[in-house]
């Protein structure tokens, strides 16, 4: 495969590449670089983990990359995921191997978190960023919760996830890191300290964050000091709010239902939750949507890319309805694999459905 097509597969449907210059370079001197994605073991997966992260990461992987899973159960329990119990979180780990598994995500490393901070020249290396950086650089970088919270109220631990994240890319000596653009500023911050202590600089890619079905959300917290970063972060999809989110094993018939309840105004595209998940949750991981609709509408069509159907509408060719429905088959369609493992292999869901009722 070509650079150009290598590059291609890396970047596309992403948000921001920092920088593509340093991208380039890393595929004409490395025949298989380095990559991850770190995500804590917090909760159910919903697509825009299993769908978005995985569609891209699959992407990479075709690439030609050593592609690296980082659950992150050290940086969940500092961050009282599920409760802060580390068998919870463990368990979370191995019930998103399953997920990522049977969504068709192969060729791939998974390592825990846990199993880095083990090295003691771990701890040195987040020693060695906290000497270099200052507290509100650190803050700066800080998971949402964190800074949204007066001092009085913030653990003294939750400083180390930051020195943490950027200590995994070094540790695991990589040549990219990946994560949604809620996460970019602790990809900026290991950036900055790489050039302060001459570490290797990693180039950073930073996928979109998909939207709940709620629609746009205003929310008056401060969660990142750039409005718009602002606005995406408090609109995105979360597992917190279940029915404005698809689990990834969810039921044919929940889809149906979140999806006819979602918002989607006709004619509108922008900031519209279905249209994102066409453009991508679908057609990243299918060649093609089916919009069905009565032939005295105009019948079937299929969309092999994303700008024709945003296109039809914007025009009004396309009714909500029939956007939500055909939009719900294609994720049902899709999502079929992990239905059929969770049905065949129950028990690690089950325990996950217990930690979400009584956490």
């Amino acid at each position: 495969m070509d650079i150009e097509n290598r590059l291609d597969l890396v970047t596309r449907n992403t948000e921001e590449i920092v920088t593509k210059s340093e991208l380039r370079s890393l595929l004409e001197t490395k025949t298989k670089p380095r990559a991850y994605w770190g995500f804590e073991s917090s909760g159910f997966m919903h697509i825009g983990l299993g769908l978005v992260c995985g569609s891209k990461i699959k992407e990479v992987v075709k690439a030609g990359f050593h592609f690296i899973i980082l659950l992150a159960d050290w940086h969940s329990w500092i961050n009282n995921k599920l409760g802060g119990k580390m068998e919870n979180i463990r368990l979370c780990g191995e019930y998103f191997k399953e997920c990522f598994t049977a969504l068709g995500i192969e060729n791939i490393e998974y390592l825990w978190a846990s199993d880095l901070a083990k090295d003691i020249e771990y701890w040195e290396k987040v020693v060695k960023i906290g000497k270099n950086a200052s507290v509100k650089r650190i803050w700066r970088a800080l998971p949402i919760m964190g800074r949204e919270m007066d001092l009085s109220d913030v653990e003294t631990a939750w400083l180390l996830d930051p020195c943490m994240q950027a200590v995994d890319i070094f540790h695991m000596q990589l040549d990219v890191a990946f994560a949604g653009m809620d996460q970019r500023k602790a990809h900026m911050l290991a950036r900055d300290i790489a050039e302060k202590l001459r570490w290797r600089k990693p180039t950073s890619i930073h996928t979109p964050l998909l939207m709940g079905l709620q629609g746009p959300t205003k929310d008056e917290r401060q969660l990142d000091e750039d409005n718009a970063l602002n606005f995406l972060i408090a609109s995105k999809m979360a597992k917190s709010m279940p029915s404005t989110c698809i689990f990834v094993h969810d039921t044919p018939e929940d889809i149906q239902f979140k999806l006819k309840n979602a918002y989607c105004p006709p004619k509108q595209v922008r900031n519209n939750p279905i249209l994102e998940e066409a453009r991508l949750a679908v057609l990243t991981n299918t060649e093609e949507l089916t919009i069905t609709r009565p032939s005295k509408y105009g019948g079937a069509e299929v969309f092999t890319n994303y700008t024709d159907l945003e296109t039809a509408y914007k025009e009004g060719r396309i009714h909500p309805l029939d956007l939500k429905n055909s939009v719900a088959k294609a994720l049902i369609r899709i999502l079929e694999p992990v239905r059929n493992h969770f049905k065949s292999n129950p028990e690690k869901l089950d325990r996950m459905k217990e930690i979400e009722i009584t956490r």
